[in-house]
């Protein structure tokens, strides 16, 4: 299969586009700066230089190309406009020009924090979301055009906090975290396992236009996450903050419908094989 990959240089999209490519997929990756690509050197992986925000430089990206991996976000640091402009006008300009040059399939990476607050009540693919930032209420807009549009296959996956293979995820965002609850819950998934959800998804013929949740067996507590990396749990002074990050995802329709199966079920797994 030929994928374009989109944010092939972040943490997510740089570890899947080299396992696309270790099982025999021909992967291009959209980069705005060839320079820090430097990592992505394989002989199934090529270039394409673009930027989401120019429409005129996506063509030549999804030319040829049987799918579409849509990595790409503004996530950290963005305005809600910034994050409005990159993950919903930019998704926008992509699916377009995926359309437009016959590509079948379009997966989208989204995020669980479009349910919003749930009080730590475990979420499902249906349940209404209620985003409190920009960033997922940005992700939900794109979502939400992308499974109105006809003429080319979507698939949604939802990510939880993802961590692990060499990414310092959890060292990042322990001072961000640290007001939370310690004893507040996470959904999490192993870099290792969104690879597999998304190679699913690519591989599976159907079902079309449908949202998956991808997630561990385990949620953990915040002082068991922070521990995994040596950081002293969070202090609980800021709970409000907390309450954007406190729904659970469910993960069964991934499992009924395609049969996923963590390869990481738990954080403790994760960590014995020293992963």
């Amino acid at each position: 299969m030929k994928i374009l990959v989109t944010g092939a240089t972040g943490k997510v999209g740089s570890r899947l586009t080299k396992r696309l490519a270790q099982r025999g997929d021909h992967v291009r990756a959209l980069v705005r700066d060839p320079a820090r690509a430097t990592s992505l050197h394989d002989d199934r992986i090529e270039l394409a230089v673009g930027d989401l925000l120019e429409v005129e430089s996506l063509a030549a990206a999804v030319r040829g190309v049987d799918a579409v991996v849509h990595c790409a976000a503004f996530f950290r640091g963005a305005t809600p406009e910034q994050a409005h402009e990159v993950n919903d006008l930019g998704t926008q300009h992509l699916a377009g020009a995926a359309r437009a040059a016959s590509v079948k399939r379009f997966i989208f990476t989204s995020t669980g924090l479009v349910y919003g607050p749930k009080g730590g009540g475990v979420v499902r693919e249906d349940d209404p979301c209620a985003p409190m930032e920009g960033y997922p209420a940005s992700k939900l807009a794109a979502e939400r055009f992308l499974l109105a549009m006809e003429g080319i296959d979507v698939r949604v996956l939802r990510l939880p906090f993802v961590y692990g293979d060499g990414d310092r995820h959890i060292e990042e965002v322990s001072p961000m975290m640290r007001g939370f609850p310690p004893a507040k819950r996470m959904s999490i998934a192993h870099h290792v396992d969104v690879a597999q959800a998304v190679a699913r998804l690519l591989d599976a013929p159907s079902p079309a236009h449908r949202i998956y949740n991808v997630v561990d067996d385990e949620a953990p507590d915040l002082a068991t996450l922070f521990a995994s990396v040596g950081a002293p749990p969070p202090d609980g002074s800021n709970a409000e903050r907390a309450r954007a990050f406190d729904a659970l995802l469910d993960g069964r329709r991934i499992r009924e419908d395609l049969g996923f199966k963590p390869r990481f079920p738990r954080l403790a797994d994760a960590i014995a094989a020293g992963a």
